[in-house]
């Protein structure tokens, strides 16, 4: 078997059912394509459920509590073993196009940052930049979300070349022309929105891989549809909210939850409580990004509807170009060899158990993931495999495929037979960790095949869900008497998985 080549395309918080081959609400005709021509797991989750951590683990293989990247405003430090290294080693050239974000957005002596002010907006900086970052042989950065004023790196270059379009008079202040207020349709031509940027450039690359007869990793990393909701036209009026399944709270359901669900669903919450032993404030818990409640997610029905109808409409805008680079493949005769994994980093909330965007809250929608991988003639087409998958697979499950050495250091495990359907499982469980700031929420999940435990650092309550059972996660079995010997059970399988995950550097050598 010649090594493939390996193509990662990730989204950016996508819910796990937002593909149209399989929710017939929404339009993915490109990555209806991926599932009619690889296999859709439908059992993967995330390590965590935010950007940064998770993104480390993509390229470390380990866990945010083992390569240290434990939640947004920190950083993967530059001593961490990545990937990108092993493929490199490997004969391979490695690429990222888009987002990244393995660094925080504030540079610090201690920790300084190349995706921070002012640095990310220095274009003399990027137009010259030629090192390795985080082993990537060639990157081309972008930091914002939609109209965030963190524009900047190799995108504004892009939008600079296309000379169309003032970058600076539009996204920055206190001159620019952006609205922060502006909702759901966003003002900027298709033609320069990161999407296009993010497809052309990547097919830029596959094309000098095709010409200097490279063996590539290339990794297509888009923004959309993480909030905030805004799209051109015509992908805002895409989708007619009136005839969107809009998910809402089950009432009730929080009753036996712990106390910061219900608190969610209240006008002015009080989450003091949340500070943790040597804190001094619990603040942290307030940022409206993070968190499904206050102000920000008092919407009207109306309001609410019209934002899953622009989610959507980002997510089919994203698809267009995710088409135009699986047609490259096609077109540089690329595909048969290449393995094109499709995925996210985190899902997202909107609406479901009566919250928004993302948080310390494990439901599935927010920490299970579309997941797809094609591998002609390989991996098997048009099959759903149930076995579960996590993001911390990845790196060491690319290596097996390309029959480059797994470094002991790797936590993930190698998924590369369950991929080609010639075992059933290379994992019974999978954990998630969030740890947001040291006086907030730290919490862990255990989930495996039928049921599902949380953990939280010094607190007695936690949730347990039957999957089987109560799929929409409604009846927390916590504190259910009837339920104390598999509470027992799963603790200790809990248990059993962090000690299973411990690194292991090096062999055991000698007898002493």
């Amino acid at each position: 078997m010649k090594k493939p080549n390996i193509l990662l395309i990730t989204s950016d918080q996508q819910h796990w059912n937002t593909i149209g081959a399989f929710n017939p609400e929404v339009s993915t005709p490109n990555l209806d394509r991926l599932v009619r021509e690889g296999t859709t797991f439908n059992r993967a989750y995330c390590p965590n459920p935010t950007c940064t951590p998770t993104r480390a683990s993509i390229i470390t293989g380990m866990y945010p509590s083992q390569h240290g990247a434990w939640t947004l405003g920190t950083k993967l430090l530059e001593d961490r073993h990545v990937v990108t290294e092993d493929f490199r080693e490997g004969g391979y050239q490695s690429a990222l196009i888009g987002k990244a974000h393995f660094q925080q957005l504030q540079s610090t002596e201690e920790y300084p940052s190349l995706e921070s002010y002012p640095i990310m907006q220095d274009l003399e900086f990027w137009r010259n930049y030629k090192e390795s970052f985080y082993g990537f042989d060639h990157v081309e950065l972008a930091r914002n979300h939609t109209n965030e004023a963190h524009v900047g790196q190799h995108y504004a270059l892009w939008l600079e070349e296309k000379g169309c379009l003032n970058w600076r008079d539009y996204f920055l202040p206190p001159t620019g022309t952006m609205d922060s207020s502006t909702t759901y349709k966003w003002p900027i031509p298709e033609e320069f929105h990161y999407n296009t940027w993010i497809a052309e450039r990547s097919n830029a690359m596959l094309e000098t891989y095709k010409e200097q007869e490279e063996s590539f990793f290339l990794w297509s990393s888009f923004f959309d549809p993480h909030p905030e909701y805004l799209v051109p036209e015509p992908w805002d009026t895409m989708y007619d909210p009136s005839k969107l399944t809009i998910p809402a709270v089950t009432p009730g359901e929080h009753e036996n939850n712990p106390p910061h669900f219900g608190l969610t669903q209240e006008d002015d919450p009080d989450f003091s409580y949340l500070q943790e032993p040597g804190g001094n404030n619990a603040h942290g818990y307030h940022s409206h990004h993070y968190y499904g409640y206050g102000d920000k997610f008092r919407l009207t029905e109306e309001h609410k509807a019209k934002q899953v109808a622009v989610y959507y409409g980002m997510i089919s805008l994203m698809d267009k170009y995710i088409g135009n680079i699986l047609d490259k493949l096609d077109e540089l005769g690329l595909a048969e060899n290449t393995i094109v994994i499709f995925t996210t980093d985190h899902g997202h909330f909107f609406g479901q158990h009566g919250l928004q965007a993302k948080g310390g809250f494990h439901y599935e929608d927010l920490i299970k993931l579309p997941f797809i991988v094609r591998y002609p003639n390989y991996i098997p087409q048009g099959k759903e495999n149930s076995s579960i998958q996590s993001l911390v697979d990845l790196a060491p499950t690319f290596l097996s495929f390309c029959d480059i050495p797994i470094p002991r250091t790797m936590t993930g495990v190698d998924q590369r037979e369950v991929w080609l359907g010639t075992k059933e499982s290379a994992r019974d469980h999978a954990l998630c960790e969030f740890h947001h700031q040291p006086t907030t929420i730290h919490q862990k999940t255990y989930v495996n095949e039928r049921y599902k435990i949380t953990v939280y650092y010094n607190q007695t309550y936690g949730e347990i869900f039957d999957l089987q059972n109560d799929p929409g996660e409604i009846n927390n079995l916590w504190d259910q008497k009837e339920y104390a010997d598999l509470k027992s059970e799963l603790l200790l399988k809990y248990a059993w998985a962090e000690l299973g995950k411990e690194p292991m550097p090096m062999p055991r050598v000698c007898g002493a």
